[in-house]
């Protein structure tokens, strides 16, 4: 059974495409407005685990199993649209078919609750310019996506995201081909969400600063969960990142983050 506290319980999820396992036996649970992040090298099955809690259309001969529950709830007995409500996704920025103010980007967020060709309310206007504002994108409303800098064009699409009043928002690699100080502050703002958040990140150091949990999967297994400070350690680096680190721990809002020192092979013990 479900714990109707959880904001996500996957259990036993098993993928298979094409005759190749992708995700195999995963099982991840995430408490209400939990960051949980999900790392592993490339070809680890990050990408795959979120579309399969979005519910992605896979192609024909896939074979899916397993349980994903939403709030106690399974995903299976929500409708598409309902679903959308739900699950909120932000994907690789996306290039966008033609320039659109900003404004109109995060508009698009109203997709999965407003009937088709239908124009704003004003309840909807003052929601879009509340999350704008939420995620400090507001005086940029009027300009063009494409004039914002990366890290401006994520936060308006993790707004874009959150227009809907989501339960969940899944983000895959939002700090991708962002500078640092971007890097910093889109992984700032998820901490401070309203929402529970599942997020794939490369960087390691950053998923133990921003994360209170951690999944690391390797070919589709999982193979460590929980406490950023419990999960990477020496071992688990060189067996499934195959590289030797020093690490040490330290205390930042009550919690224990580990930072880690990557050596080459001529600095290694």
């Amino acid at each position: 059974m479900s714990s109707p506290a959880l904001a996500l319980n996957v259990s036993d999820l098993t993928l298979r495409l094409a005759q190749r396992t992708v995700l195999n036996g995963v099982s991840l649970q995430v408490a209400p407005g939990q960051v949980v992040g999900v790392i592993g090298p490339n070809g680890a099955g990050k990408s795959s685990l979120l579309r399969c809690l979005y519910r992605h259309p896979f192609d024909r001969g896939t074979e899916l199993s397993g349980d994903i529950q939403l709030n106690g709830q399974p995903q299976a007995s929500f409708s598409r649209r309902a679903l959308a409500q739900q699950v909120a996704v932000v994907l690789q920025e996306p290039a966008l078919p033609f320039d659109l103010p900003v404004r109109d980007v995060i508009a698009m967020g109203l997709t999965p609750v407003k009937p088709l060709l239908s124009l704003p309310s004003r309840h909807d206007r003052q929601r879009l310019r509340d999350v704008a504002a939420l995620v400090d994108v507001r005086e940029y409303l009027s300009r063009s996506f494409s004039t914002l800098s990366g890290g401006e064009k994520q936060r308006a699409l993790i707004a874009r995201a959150l227009l809907t009043d989501p339960q969940l928002l899944l983000l895959d690699e939002p700090t991708n081909h962002l500078d640092i100080r971007h890097q910093l502050d889109v992984l700032s703002l998820v901490r401070q969400l309203p929402v529970s958040v599942v997020v794939t990140l490369h960087d390691l150091n950053l998923a133990a600063t921003y994360c209170d949990a951690l999944l690391v999967l390797d070919r589709g297994d999982v193979v460590a969960s929980g406490a950023p400070a419990q999960v990477l350690t020496p071992e688990l680096l060189a067996r499934v990142f195959g590289v030797d680190a020093e690490i040490d721990v330290h205390e930042q809002d009550g919690r224990s983050v580990p930072r880690l020192r990557f050596m080459s092979s001529q600095e290694a013990p």
